[in-house]
C-alpha cells in the first residue's frame, strides 16, 4: 500500500514488539521486586489508566486540531522518557509503587492521545477500500509480537533482571518515533468548522457521536463491558499463577504467548470472512466466540495441566478477538466523519480505560476478600452476558457488504485530514 504505509507499519511493529516484550512488566516488578499483594497489583493496574484517561480527555480536541504525525511522534517520545525513569530509579534503589503509578498515568495518557492521532492519520493515508486490509495487518503484527514477546521477555527478566524489558520497551517507542518521522509526506493542518472559539461541548463531541449513532452505540457498550471484564481478571490470575500455583515468570509469559497464534490466524481471516458474511454477522459471531472461554481459568491447577488449560482458554479468546478487532476498527472509521474522528477515538479509549480501571480495582478488592479464583470465576460468568448488548445492532447492508458495482455511501465532506488507531494495540501501550 505504498512506502508511507510501509514506514507506519514498521513503526507500529517495533513498538508492538517492545510492548509485548514488556508484557505485564509493571505487575511483575510489583510482585517480584516490591512484593505487592493482589490488592496493590490491582491498584497499580487500575489507577494509572484511570487517571491517565482523565488527563487525556481534553487532548482529544487538541489532537483533532493538529497534524497527526507530529502528535504521534511526540507521544512516543513521552512514553520513552517516562519508562526510562523506572530502570534509573531501580539502579539507585529508589523504585516504589508510587513511581510505577506516576509512570503508568503518563503512559496511559500518551497511549490514548497516540491512538486517537494514529487512527485519524491512517484513515487519511489509506484508501477507504483498503482500511480493513491495513487494520488486519496491524492486528497480525500485534499478535505475532505477542507470540514472541512474552516468553522472550520472561527469559530476559530471568537473566538480566526485572526492569530490563522496560528499557527495551522505552527504546521501541524511540524507534517508533523515528519510523513515524520517516513516513514523510505533506499533512495539512485540520481546519476548524463551525463558530470560532472553543466550547465545552466540543470536548464531548466524541461521546455524543458514539452515544447517538445507533450502530456504534451497541458496539461501544459491548467493547467496554467485554474488554474491562477480560482485563479485570488479569491481576488475580497473575497473583494466582505466580504465587500459590508457583509458575515461573517464563511459564506465565508462555501461557499467554503461544495462544496468540490464534490472533494471527484470526486477523488473517478477517477480510475473507467479512467479504463472505458481512461485517454485522462477523461482529455478532465473534462477540460470542471471544467470551465463552474465560470461565475455565477459575479451574487452573499447578503444573503442565494448568499451563495447558490457560493456553486453551486464551487461544479461544484471542482467536475470536483477532477477527473481531480489525473489523470493529474498520467499521468505527467508516461510521465516523473525519472532523470528529480523533475526538471519537479518544472518547472510546478514555472511556475504555476508565471503565477497565474501575473494574480492575473492584476485582482486585474481590480477589483480596474472596480469593483470586472467585474473582476470575465471576468475571467469566459476567462475560457470557456481554453479547446481549449487540442484539439491537441494526441489520443493514454495510459498506463492506455491498457488491463491488454498487458505490458506497458518501460521508459529508470534511476539511480534516486524519485516521484511527491500528486495530487495538495491547493494553500496555
Amino acid at each position: 500500500m505504498g512506502r508511507r504505509f510501509g514506514w507506519l507499519w514498521a513503526a507500529y511493529s517495533v513498538s508492538a514488539f517492545g510492548t509485548w516484550l514488556a508484557f505485564d512488566a509493571f505487575a511483575l516488578i510489583a510482585v517480584l521486586v516490591l512484593h505487592a499483594d493482589s490488592a496493590h497489583v490491582a491498584l497499580l493496574a487500575a489507577t494509572g489508566p484511570a487517571v491517565g484517561a482523565l488527563l487525556a480527555m481534553p487532548l482529544g480536541l487538541w489532537t483533532e486540531l493538529r497534524r497527526k504525525r507530529p502528535v504521534m511522534a511526540g507521544m512516543d517520545l513521552v512514553r520513552c522518557v517516562a519508562l526510562l525513569t523506572i530502570p534509573a530509579s531501580y539502579a539507585f534503589g529508589r523504585l516504589g509503587l508510587g513511581q510505577l503509578l506516576v509512570v503508568s498515568v503518563l503512559v496511559a495518557s500518551a497511549d490514548i492521545t497516540f491512538n486517537a492521532a494514529s487512527g485519524a492519520f491512517l484513515k487519511g493515508l489509506v484508501p477507504a477500500d483498503r482500511l480493513l486490509t491495513a487494520n488486519a495487518r496491524f492486528e497480525s503484527t500485534n499478535w505475532t509480537a505477542s507470540v514472541l514477546g512474552p516468553p522472550l521477555g520472561g527469559a530476559v527478566i530471568g537473566v538480566f533482571g526485572p526492569v530490563t524489558t522496560v528499557v527495551a520497551n522505552a527504546v521501541s517507542f524511540l524507534l517508533s518515533a523515528l519510523g513515524i518521522r520517516a513516513v514523510g509526506g505533506t499533512e495539512r493542518p485540520p481546519e476548524r468548522t463551525g463558530a470560532p472559539g472553543l466550547k465545552v461541548a466540543d470536548l464531548f463531541e466524541g461521546w455524543r457521536h458514539l452515544l447517538t449513532d445507533p450502530r456504534l452505540r451497541p458496539l461501544f457498550l459491548n467493547s467496554l463491558l467485554a474488554n474491562s471484564l477480560l482485563m479485570a481478571a488479569a491481576p488475580p490470575l497473575a497473583v494466582l499463577m505466580l504465587g500459590p500455583l508457583g509458575f515461573a515468570p517464563w511459564q506465565y509469559g508462555l501461557a499467554f504467548a503461544v495462544p496468540c497464534l490464534g490472533g494471527l490466524v484470526g486477523s488473517r481471516l478477517a477480510r475473507p470472512l467479512v467479504a463472505r458474511h458481512g461485517q454485522r454477522r462477523i461482529l455478532l459471531t465473534m462477540a460470542v466466540l471471544r467470551v465463552v472461554w474465560p470461565l475455565g481459568l477459575a479451574f487452573v491447577r499447578p503444573g503442565l495441566p494448568g499451563l495447558l488449560l490457560v493456553m486453551a482458554v486464551e487461544l479461544g479468546v484471542i482467536t475470536g478477538s483477532g477477527v473481531f478487532s480489525p473489523v470493529l476498527a474498520t467499521y468505527r472509521l467508516e461510521r465516523t466523519p473525519d472532523d470528529r474522528l480523533a475526538r471519537t477515538l479518544s472518547a472510546w479509549s478514555v472511556t475504555g480505560k476508565a471503565v477497565t480501571a474501575g473494574m480492575t480495582a473492584l476485582w482486585g478488592l474481590l480477589g483480596s476478600l474472596a480469593g483470586p479464583r472467585t474473582a476470575i470465576a465471576l468475571a467469566g460468568v459476567l462475560l457470557l452476558a456481554t453479547p446481549l448488548t449487540l442484539l439491537r445492532l441494526p441489520a443493514e447492508r454495510l459498506p463492506a457488504e455491498r457488491p463491488p458495482t454498487e458505490p458506497p455511501p458518501t460521508e459529508p465532506p470534511s476539511p480534516a485530514t486524519a485516521r484511527p488507531s491500528p486495530a487495538g494495540p495491547p493494553p500496555s501501550r
